[in-house]
């Protein structure tokens, strides 16, 4: 992305000074650092986003069921109650068909049964529980006459478990009972008992679970787990006081989410929803881990709920409609007064206003006779003004007729269903899926058709949700088959699955001679093996660090293109895991690197040819400036013996003085030479050890005090109190000291002054400065100085030097690891800055160089 600022700022450094090239650098290595980071973190947060909006709908489902399951089996007791409240007395003969049959179609319920105050079982839905005594303190408190109760869990699968006796010491089955207390009509008080069976509880959570690594757990408001999936270890019945969801949540929020502790040991990304009627709670969890996987392998998991979800949601609708059934069937056994029926719509109506789904009821025409508070909240509008209404002139007019087909009074089908489209007065449009069930009553003495009762529950957020999701899908085959990298699929029989236009592009085969036949036919035999070899591998990898987090593998191969010619290509091979766990298959995605190999190869031999040259050029000026010492040690010797004899010819002292000058400076200049061919041949070696760099500097203005004193120039000597340390090769670095201290004092006017600095930077660096008053360097020359045999169009003025001296200092810089660079002081005179890297490690470091 930065590719081209960069390209920019690159331009524009060169032209600057070194000083603007490492501030700009900075910034901007600072820039993508902080671009990386935002985008991990951003990537993070969006997958605990995801993680919390799935645990939340999760939650919120389980929620519901469990409501809805309690609800249930509370209309359940109270239309037993409506009916035992009408008897003198409680008749077992009356009452044992009476629960046996209202047990149909509710699979959660274990028993109904009825006990009098001492804990006798009148009548019973399970028949060998009639006449027993139970202990009714191990059942917990009885309810207020016409009240309900949801007590804590029990052991045991029913009311045979609550027998006189000790308590089982291990929890295996547990019973979830819901009290109800009841007074005949002769004032007698009877006790109905539901025991809610919480596996099936567990079963509804395990399959809506299925699929996802996520936990649930049904529970209390005093911490008890009623219900969980299976690998939640806690123990039935077990509490959960401690948990961050009684402690910092409840009461003050029924619904929430959040990172930190939950029923499994770690951290989990918890999801929980209280129930809107029942004290029970729903708690979702994933391990952060988990949650957190597809961002750490750089992948994106798609989380899809599709038609298992939808089948849940549709299993939970037939439940909810049959035990409206059930309950209307119940209705109709008791007396048709009309003030028995407005007082049980009254309290039907209490019920519905709480339901988060939209029901009415028509008349036989299908006009609207009742709806509950819902249809305020979804419509705008008062209830009242629903009334008379029709249900087919409130949604779009390409679904009516299928409406209307609703409430067609012919029709003898029980339930009927259907997905209508209803646009609000925003303009937005709004999905329901709708059933609807006709109600039989006594007219005239015939069973006829008197309305109809329907339920409507809003699915926008799903079908929204699944439209989306089509149109993903769509995008991401069209991004595949748009891409530029051949990508094929095989199946675990190596059978191809699918394929994309690049890869018919790559290999010359048509599609439709590939698919569904094996892959490997156009194959040599060793090439053949090579992939299956892999293939393998790919196979065991993914079986050690588990399936459901697929297996990744990439490796290089030839492969014969639709050219003829062989081709270096990149292979990456993932398995692509089913909706069980298993392998669906296997996706192949190819990238040819035949250029890129070839100029790899041709770089190394260019490279090897480069170092071959250096080599040669390195020994050659090695030997040469070896062999121009012997000549130049003779010239040297006889001048200073010529300086010797002449004391008396002055003509002669200056002739040999000017000799033995210049043999001084072609021996520096040699001695330079040396050094640079030492740095650069393979023959120079560096002992790199931890150094106090003041000690260091002592020791060279110790050598160059003469110097100082006999130019009269004044040292500012600024070293830290604390060590500087830092890894260098003591005898190289003081030559570094040497080389730029002199130049320094070569340069600085007579009683000048000279300023010499070390620190430690907030990086870590060594940093040492040496600044003088001299002429200073031009602007453009600032970084010409390091280069071999260029000096300063300042300094060319008799003053001496090969030029060598800086360029040396670089070199023996750049093997330490560290820089040198040079500019102009604010009032005039150069400034050098050495700079050594910070070294974590105290140990010797030896390099070849």
């Amino acid at each position: 992305m930065p590719a081209a600022p960069a390209f920019s700022r690159r331009f524009l450094l060169r032209r600057a000074s070194n000083r603007i090239v490492l501030v700009s650098g900075g910034l901007l290595a600072a820039a993508l650092v902080l671009t990386l980071v935002s985008l991990a973190w951003y990537e993070r947060r969006e997958a605990l986003l995801s993680t919390f909006e799935r645990s939340e709908l999760l939650a919120r489902v389980l929620s519901d069921h469990a409501t809805g399951s309690v609800e249930t089996s509370s209309l359940m007791l109270r239309t037993l109650a409506e009916t035992i409240s009408q008897q003198s007395q409680a008749d077992p003969g009356r009452l044992q068909p009476l629960l046996s049959n209202s047990l149909q179609g509710l699979p959660f319920l274990r028993s109904l049964a009825v006990i009098d105050p001492q804990g006798r079982v009148l009548a019973s839905s399970v028949h060998d529980d009639v006449g027993h005594v139970i202990d009714l303190k191990r059942l917990g408190p009885w309810p207020a006459v016409g009240a309900e109760r949801l007590q804590s869990l029990l052991a045991g699968r029913g009311l045979a478990d609550l027998l006189p006796g000790p308590a089982p010491a291990r929890v295996t089955v547990t019973m979830l009972p819901l009290l109800r207390q009841v007074r005949t009509a002769n004032g007698a008080n009877l006790l109905l008992v539901a025991l809610i069976n919480p596996e099936t509880l567990a079963t509804y959570q395990q399959l809506t679970m299925a699929g996802s690594k996520s936990i649930a757990a049904l529970m209390s408001y005093e911490g008890q787990v009623l219900a969980a999936t299976e690998t939640v270890s806690v123990e039935p019945s077990a509490r959960l006081l401690t948990h961050p969801i009684y402690t910092d949540w409840l009461p003050k929020r029924e619904h929430g989410s959040y990172v930190g502790a939950g029923v499994l040991p770690g951290e989990q990304v918890v999801a929980f929803r209280v129930s809107r009627s029942r004290p029970l709670l729903v708690s979702v969890e994933l391990d952060l881990p988990t949650a957190l996987q597809g961002w750490r392998d750089n992948m994106l998991w798609l989380l899809a709920f599709g038609a298992g979800a939808l089948s849940l949601i549709a299993g939970a609708c037939v439940i909810a409609l049959r035990s409206l059934s059930v309950r209307e069937s119940a209705r109709q056994a008791l007396d048709a007064a009309h003030e028995q029926v407005a007082w049980r719509e009254r309290e039907l109506q209490v019920l519905l206003k709480s339901l988060q789904e939209l029901v009415f009821r028509t008349d036989a025409q299908g006009a609207i006779t009742y709806v509950n508070a819902r249809w305020e909240v979804l419509s705008q509008e008062r209830a009242e003004q629903a009334i008379g209404r029709h249900l087919q002139e409130l949604v779009e007019p390409a679904g009516r007729l299928q409406v209307q087909a609703l409430f067609n009074p012919d029709d003898r089908i029980g339930i009927r269903t259907a997905a209508i489209t209803v646009r609000a007065a925003s303009g937005e449009l709004l999905y329901f899926d709708v059933a609807v069930m006709p109600l039989f009553g006594p007219v005239a003495g015939r069973n006829t058709l008197i309305g109809f009762a329907g339920s409507a529950i809003d699915v926008t957020d799903r079908t929204n949700s699944r439209q989306r999701l089509q149109q993903q899908l769509a995008l991401t085959g069209v991004l595949l088959e748009m891409s530029p990298l051949p990508v094929a699929m095989y199946d675990q029989h190596f059978n191809y699955l699918s394929l994309n236009q690049a890869w018919e592009q790559f290999t010359g085969l048509r599609r439709g001679d590939v698919i569904g036949k094996p892959l490997g036919r156009s194959l040599l035999p060793s090439d053949a093996a090579q992939h299956r070899e892999q293939d393998r591998k790919l196979m065991a990898q993914a079986k050690v660090q588990g399936m459901a987090l697929g297996g990744q593998l990439r490796y290089e191969a030839q492969l014969m293109g639709a050219d003829g010619q062989r081709h270096d290509v990149l292979i990456t091979k993932v398995l692509v895991p089913d909706e069980n766990g298993g392998v669906r298959g296997t996706l192949c995605t190819l990238m040819d690197v035949t250029e890129f190999r070839n100029a790899e190869r041709a770089t190394r031999e260019a490279r090897d040819v480069a170092q071959e040259t250096s080599r040669a050029k390195s020994e050659f000026v090695a030997n040469m400036s070896h062999e121009l010492r012997t000549p130049l040690q003779s010239i040297l010797g006889f001048s200073e013996l010529g300086l010797k004899k002449a004391r008396e010819h002055a003509s002669l002292v200056e002739m040999f003085g000017e000799i033995h000058a210049s043999g001084e400076r072609m021996l520096a200049l040699v001695n330079d030479l040396l050094d640079v061919a030492k740095i650069e041949s393979a023959v120079g070696i560096f002992e790199l050890e931890r150094t106090d760099l003041r000690g260091l500097v002592q020791q060279v203005l110790r050598e160059l005090r003469p110097l100082l004193d006999q130019r009269h120039l004044k040292l500012s000597l600024q070293l830290p109190d604390q060590p500087l340390a830092a890894q260098v090769d003591a005898v190289r670095f003081s030559q570094v000291l040497r080389n730029v201290l002199a130049n320094a004092i070569k340069f600085s006017p007579q009683g000048g002054q000279l300023r010499l600095s070390a620190e430690r930077s907030a990086n870590g660096e060594a940093h040492l400065s040496v600044a003088d008053q001299g002429p200073g360097i031009p602007e453009a020359e600032l970084e010409k100085i390091f280069e071999a045999f260029v000096q300063s169009s300042q300094t060319k003025d008799g003053a001496g030097g090969t030029g060598l001296g800086l360029a040396i200092c670089r070199k023996i810089l750049e093997v330490h690891g560290g820089r040198i660079y040079a500019e102009n002081g604010a009032g005039g005179g150069a400034l050098l800055h050495i700079v050594l890297p910070p070294r974590s490690s105290p140990d010797s470091q030896m390099g070849s160089f």
